[in-house]
């Protein structure tokens, strides 16, 4: 059947233009007064938070104390465990502290790590806090700082926010003006959080202002609903702003405030469109949901009373190799593995404040490629670090790894594994039906990292490309944050408050006509 194209009469086109510009113009100034004050109001919040991460508190040192492990004398793991009545544990590894290389055993997820000494297999009672201290004071650079107040952290707040997504944490107060504090979460030594007075001044205006965490869990519905219809508002300004500038063609520009606001509408609408967009996505994919903690430990692994005894042979195990870390891990039938990770170069590491932050955020490996040993008889575990990924991957999703779509090593924070994430190096296992995720999974002690579903990933790339402008990271933490200030402070400015201006003038005007 043939169809047959009807095009407008010449003369019935210029109608359809002038019908669209009316449309155009009309809704640009009824969403004028709700997308503006939008405007104003995340704009301005929205600075803070460059601000917090350009000037904020940040630690001193970004690797973890290097100390080479002691083993010289060391009873036997296993028995060590065996006689503190220790007979399953979710992790167990060999960790630095301020005397020497300890045992850590962790039991359960939500308790205090418990510490043994390696020479007579004796237990430091309470050592989990002084263990945070040191971290605290390495990652400060402040090594004698006397410390005000250390507190055991077991949920998220408003003075530490789901953000830093590890819990429990210690968080560790030094004495000095201004009341630095980090948080350290000791099952990696990893710094959760850094924070002072004036960046958690600074934080909690953020969350008022900008995510409006100040109305009761009771009014969440009305929080969303009323933060969706003004950045939709302000989205859909930019909509029609975008139309008329299409629609509406000046041979020359306007006088005064709106010549202005048209050559900064040409320049702005794209970054406005992006950043409600995103946000209004973010919005409503997050609005309704509680803060979930994903990081998830493997359940308790079975520990023989007896086993390989690794300082005996550590000199001939690790001839040649520099080890830095030690673990117990199981594999998925039981058999228990000893874990060597090998020390990566840290040569040329950050030195400097910027390349310190900008570290934090491109993440740095503590620890490099590992090798396994047999905990029963010392031979070597061939199927190595992506074998034993791909078992955690079937213990945590239940599903056969023939839904394993690819497995990659991740050493670096990214869009879909970012740093709020605070662990590398982990695997990424891409999962067909029926899990449609990907998991990461750090094979150190068999921990799940960090889940994302598959209808997720659109949202996770718009906030992070569209509404964080992550696409600038190569260009450095703070030409990341100074591109993107420049930006909202010139669409405040030339956008925001002519236009306001231009609004206000216009019902001015109309009231003054009747």
């Amino acid at each position: 059947m043939a169809t047959r194209t009807i095009d407008l009469p010449a003369s019935a086109r210029p109608k359809a233009r002038g019908k669209w510009r009316r449309l155009a113009i009309r809704w640009h100034q009824l969403l004028a007064l709700a997308g503006g004050l939008a405007l104003l109001l995340w704009g301005l919040s929205g600075l803070l938070h460059p601000l917090m991460s350009s000037f904020g508190p940040q630690q001193a040192v970004v690797f973890p104390p290097d100390r080479p492990l002691q083993l010289a004398g060391a009873r036997p793991l296993t028995e060590i465990l065996a006689a503190a009545g220790i007979r399953e544990a979710a992790a167990v590894k060999l960790v630095a502290s301020e005397g020497g290389t300890l045992l850590q055993v962790t039991e359960t997820q939500d308790a205090p790590r418990r510490y043994f000494r390696l020479s007579d297999g004796r237990e430091l009672p309470g050592h989990d806090r002084a263990q945070a201290i040191w971290l605290a004071r390495h990652y400060a650079g402040v090594p004698d700082a006397p410390v005000r107040a250390v507190a055991w952290v077991t949920s998220f707040s408003a003075d530490y926010p789901a953000v830093n997504r590890l819990l429990p944490v210690w968080r560790v107060t030094f004495d000095r003006p201004d009341g630095l504090a980090l948080s350290i979460y000791t099952e990696t030594g990893a710094v959760a959080a850094v924070d002072n007075r004036w960046k958690s001044g600074v934080q909690r205006w953020f969350q008022w202002v900008h995510t409006w965490s100040f109305l009761p869990r009771e009014a969440e519905w009305a929080r969303i609903l009323l933060m969706a219809a003004l950045v939709g508002s302000l989205f859909a300004l930019a909509v029609t702003g975008v139309a008329m500038l299409l629609l509406i063609r000046r041979s020359a520009r306007a006088p005064g405030a709106r010549g202005w606001h048209r050559i900064a509408g040409t320049a702005l609408a794209l970054p406005i469109l992006a950043f409600s967009a995103s946000g209004l996505y973010h919005l409503l994919a997050h609005g309704w949901s509680k803060p979930e903690r994903t990081l998830t430990l493997s359940p308790p692994v079975r520990i023989p009373a007896r086993g390989l005894d690794l300082a005996r042979d550590w000199d001939s195990l690790r001839r040649g190799l520099a080890v830095n870390a030690v673990s117990l891990v199981a594999t998925a039938d039981g058999q228990l593995l000893y874990r060597l990770g090998l020390a990566p170069d840290r040569r040329g590491g950050p030195a400097s404040p910027a390349a310190i932050r900008n570290a934090r955020f491109a993440g740095t490996t503590p620890t490099g490629p590992a090798l396994y040993l047999d905990a029963a008889s010392g031979a070597p575990w061939a199927p190595g670090d992506r074998e034993l990924a791909l078992q955690l991957g079937e213990r945590f999703t239940g599903v056969d790894r023939a839904k394993v779509r690819q497995a990659v090593l991740v050493t670096r924070f990214g869009p879909d594994y970012d740093f709020r994430n605070k662990r590398l190096p982990v695997w990424r296992l891409d999962y067909g039906a029926p899990v449609n995720a990907s998991i990461f999974v750090d094979t150190a002690t068999g921990v799940l990292a960090d889940r994302t579903l598959d209808h997720e990933k659109p949202e996770r790339w718009s906030f992070s490309m569209l509404h964080k402008w992550n696409f600038l990271f190569p260009l450095g933490r703070a030409a990341q944050n100074l591109v993107v200030s420049a930006v909202v402070i010139l669409s405040l400015a030339l956008m925001a408050v002519l236009g306001l201006q231009m609004d206000l003038a216009r019902r001015l005007r109309r009231a003054a006509s009747r």
